[in-house]
């Protein structure tokens, strides 16, 4: 199999008449100067099974339609291409696959000169390359964020309304990747066929590929709103909301800003493209559980007028006004204590992978506001906007996590990959940044941080992060030896994993409570910072049962979860911050002989019903949510 990167190299295409956008990443709205048409749906699909995986390329599959080019099957939009079908090929299949789908653009979008008209792919793993009508308009790096070209030249170029949208997609992780990996061929000739091959990972997920977000094709004004920063703050009853509007397309906007609030309201308002509006006997935002009128928003309307034609741009945002500080023993937002308690999740069901599907979304929010869950951390890489303005609608507190997971080669350390990294994180706070969810950034997930080059990479990574976005604190998660983590002096808060009894003395809970408290003051007194249990567990098979527990029984899980709890009920008086479980539902995996059809350690099954430790952890939950003392009536006493 040849790399993708020389396979770009000798492609030959037309030359792109639009550009791959790099300024602001809003999410794609209805407002009375946009339009959204949504191309999810059926798509054509096809993936290149030639031993190189570049016929696509060397027969130009995007110049015409791909039923044209050969076999085509169809392929929802969003979902995740491996488990649609029955066939174990397109399972376990490392290349290219190409989505084609026609789309009508209306005429007047094309006819009025002065719309602009946007292609937005919202994720596409992991590497990805955008025609319209034969034209390439985008490429893109990375499987978790949005990336978007102005179309508006090629529709106007090329005849009619038809928007032919191709998009070929590359799952193969290298080296450079993240998360990254390797691709290892089997030279012997007695056990494998020539050119054989397989992806190697250092990751406990499956490497799930496709489309797996909505394709949009949105317009605004050709004087429009590029992007919106919004930073909160608060004195007394006073808040205040500082803002900063980029505006492309006109060089003499007319910018005005106006703050509603939840009645409809106008609470404050502005003239220009950076401000500060002042609210007068503000409501904050507060996580759920933590406040009687959790997860207040008020609705931020940005309109901008080009004075030199008179169109009018308008683009809404929900803003939360709130505050997030870290001292050497607490996590405050809105200069209150704040403990987290919620669970690590995947983005992971049957049949659709890793597509976006907001029945199942629903279905998590409500099962996690069941429980008790404060909070959350999308492991191990960015999960869709809409689930994040979820969070910002229920007062779910998030831990943003850019993929960087499994990074355990040095290779990996190098220039290259530092600068992607670098580039990634760029891309998750330009598109997160204004969530009052999201408190914290997670830069990775248990790096090799003792190797030495690990703690310039981290320095670099972290800094770059709070020039960045300097509200927030930053974090990675560690599973590494306290007094060998190359990364930790760099980061606010410690998120230690470890799974005592399972994969370290596995069977003995016994010594637990002695290896988590030791675990917990050597991280302490070294770095003075507090701590987060960001992952936890053990694995159940749900309606195994053994009395005494044995290992892979419900009755072990919970076991393994109280004695974790016992220590977090002294810590939580000292230093630690929050507790994680791992995982929230069972998810796939690779194939070993390790993971029975997937890792078993969710309090839920990957079908959502819950096993006997969710009843536990909800019990929990809500008795430390009960010790704030400021809940509602209504939430004190949940029905069990």
């Amino acid at each position: 199999m040849k790399p993708w990167k020389t396979i770009l190299k000798s492609a030959c295409w037309k030359k792109s008449i639009a550009d791959a956008l790099q300024g602001g990443m809003l999410f794609p709205t209805e407002s009375p100067s946009r339009e959204v048409k949504d191309a999810s749906g059926l798509w054509s699909f096809r993936a290149d099974l030639s031993p190189e995986r570049s016929r696509g390329f060397e027969q130009q599959w995007y110049r015409k339609p791909l039923a044209e080019t050969g076999p085509v099957i169809d392929m929802p939009v969003p979902s995740s291409f491996n488990d649609i079908t029955q066939d174990a090929k397109i399972r376990d299949f490392i290349g290219w696959v190409w989505y084609e789908k026609d789309v009508w653009v209306p005429a007047r979008w094309i006819q009025d000169r002065g719309t602009r008209i946007v292609l937005r792919v919202g994720s596409a793993h992991y590497y990805s390359v955008l025609w319209v009508n034969g034209v390439k308009v985008a490429e893109h790096v990375g499987g978790h964020l949005p990336f978007e070209a102005d179309i508006s030249g090629v529709l106007r170029q090329t005849s009619g309304s038809a928007c032919r949208i191709t998009i070929a997609v590359n799952n193969t992780l290298t080296l450079e990747t993240l998360p990254p990996g390797t691709i290892q061929y089997m030279n012997d000739r007695s056990r494998y066929p020539a050119g054989y091959f397989v992806q190697n990972t250092n990751f406990d997920f499956f490497n799930y590929a496709g489309i797996h977000r909505s394709v949009l094709v949105y317009t605004t004004p050709k004087a429009h709103i590029d992007d919106i920063t919004v930073e909160t703050t608060f004195s007394d009853n006073i808040g205040l909301v500082s803002f900063n509007v980029s505006v492309l397309g006109s060089s003499k906007p007319a910018v005005k800003v106006t703050l509603s609030a939840q009645d409809g309201r106008c609470v404050a308002s502005a003239d220009g493209s950076r401000g500060v509006l002042k609210v007068t006997d503000v409501n904050l935002w507060w996580p759920y559980l933590m406040h009687e009128n959790p997860a207040y928003l008020y609705s931020m309307e940005v309109s901008v007028e080009n004075t030199e034609d008179g169109q009018t741009d308008v683009y809404t945002l929900a803003v939360g006004i709130r505050t997030v500080k870290v001292t050497s023993t607490q996590f405050l937002i809105n200069n209150k204590p704040f403990y987290f308690h919620g669970v690590n999740k995947h983005e992971d069901a049957d049949i659709r992978g890793k597509g976006f599907d907001w029945p199942l979304v629903v279905k998590d929010f409500n099962l996690m506001k069941w429980m008790g869950v404060n909070s959350f951390r999308p492991s191990h890489y960015p999960y869709a906007e809409e689930i994040l303005q979820m969070a910002d609608r229920h007062g779910i507190v998030i831990i943003d996590e850019c993929p960087g997971v499994g990074i355990r080669d040095i290779r990996s350390f190098g220039n290259v990959s530092l600068a992607h990294h670098l580039t990634v994180m760029e891309e998750l706070v330009r598109r997160d940044k204004n969530h009052p969810s999201v408190v914290m950034w997670s830069v990775a997930n248990e790096p090799a941080s003792e190797m030495p080059p690990a703690g310039f990479y981290f320095k670099e990574l972290v800094s770059h992060t709070k020039s960045l976005d300097s509200s927030r604190p930053v974090t990675y998660i560690t599973a590494s030896n306290y007094a060998r983590d190359l990364g930790a002096p760099y980061v606010d808060v410690i998120c230690v994993n470890s799974y005592l009894s399972w994969y370290h003395d596995p069977g003995h809970t016994e010594l637990i409570s002695l290896q988590l408290n030791t675990q917990f003051d050597d991280w302490y007194g070294k770095y003075q910072k507090p701590i987060i249990q960001s992952e936890y567990g053990a694995d159940a098979v749900p309606g195994l049962h053994s009395d005494p527990p044995m290992m892979f029984t419900e009755e072990y899980q919970t076991t393994v979860l109280q004695n974790y709890h016992n220590v977090f009920d002294q810590k939580r008086k000292e230093f630690v911050i929050g507790e994680l479980i791992w995982n929230f539902a069972d998810f796939m995996t690779t194939q070993t002989i390790t993971r029975v059809v997937g890792n078993k350690k969710g309090i839920f099954t990957r079908q959502r019903q819950p096993k006997s430790g969710a009843f536990l952890l909800r019990e929990r939950y809500w008795r430390i949510a009960n010790e704030t003392g400021v809940l509602p009536t209504w939430a004190r006493y949940p029905c069990l």
